[in-house]
């Protein structure tokens, strides 16, 4: 079971992600409107609304996402009887949880316990309250547009030899603006390696170094590798694969999506049944 501790940190990094995916997504409008292009175009091939889109070449950085509400399940609904509580020097959780819940609160302790957390703490409230600094984004040597993260995402495990002219261009790009893609990339191709050549005496180094390496996404990859080790090391091993099987389970599952209200079961029959 996750700790408190790795549950927040997993929170804030994947805000961190989220904000700055955004940001990407804002970048790479300005980019197209710089570029001539108009509100429905942009709208048209990024996906987003054309009223956001429109707010969005008119500001000179991501607008601030408003709050919601907090309703009577979040601490924060009570933040201004809390901090005048906490001003009065009651600083214990379950005093506190036990007179917001005579005054309608309907969440669990521990929502309490993380908002109690930063007060307690403060320098690590300030820390994470930071701005984040948007890293800029690397750019295709081809097009001088920035590169997505879906496509950094699958040249990142795709060997050398494999790679076209373009492709192997875009990595060598990305691997110069961003260390932590070499990282990875070197990671991810060792990890293949093992299976590729069954050296299952690697497992241990490899484990190691994602460890070291300072990603949390391998870091986090490598402590689930670990949680079953023996599975990882007769995957390396062993000739067999459920490869085929989820492969079968995958292709029911979409059959039974895309005829759902459709057909009858004479159709449903005739498709999932090898002719």
């Amino acid at each position: 079971m996750r700790d408190k501790h790795g549950g927040s940190e997993h929170r804030r990094l994947t805000r961190v992600a989220n904000e700055r995916s955004r940001r990407a997504v804002f970048d790479r409008v300005r980019v197209l409107h710089k570029e001539g292009r108009n509100g429905i175009d942009i709208a048209r091939q990024t996906g987003f609304d054309r009223r956001t889109v429109g707010k969005w070449i008119r500001a000179e950085a991501p607008p601030e996402r408003s709050a919601a509400a907090p309703k009577t399940t979040s601490p924060r609904h009570f933040e201004d009887y809390l901090s005048r509580r906490w001003s009065e020097g009651c600083v214990r959780g379950r005093r506190l949880f036990q007179e917001i819940r005579a005054r309608g609160y309907t969440g669990s302790f521990s929502n309490l316990e993380r908002l109690l957390a930063k007060w307690r703490n403060p320098k690590r409230r300030a820390a994470r309250a930071a701005p984040i600094v948007p890293r800029p984004q690397p750019l295709n040597p081809a097009t001088g547009r920035s590169i997505s993260p879906i496509v950094a995402a699958g040249l990142c495990i795709k060997p050398r030899g494999l790679l076209n002219s373009n492709e192997a261009a875009k990595v060598d790009a990305m691997k110069k603006d961003w260390p932590e893609f070499a990282t990875m990339r070197q990671l991810a191709m060792r990890f293949r390696g093992m299976f590729k050549c069954k050296s299952v005496g690697k497992l241990g180094a490899w484990l190691r170094d994602a460890q070291k390496s300072g990603l949390y996404a391998m870091q986090r990859f490598s402590r689930t590798l670990q949680r079953d080790i023996e599975a990882v090391r007769s995957a390396i091993t062993e000739p067999w694969s459920n490869g085929q099987t989820e492969g079968q389970i995958n292709r029911l599952k979409a059959l039974k999506r895309t005829m759902y209200g459709r057909a009858g079961p004479e159709l449903l029959r005739a498709r999932l049944l090898p002719v």
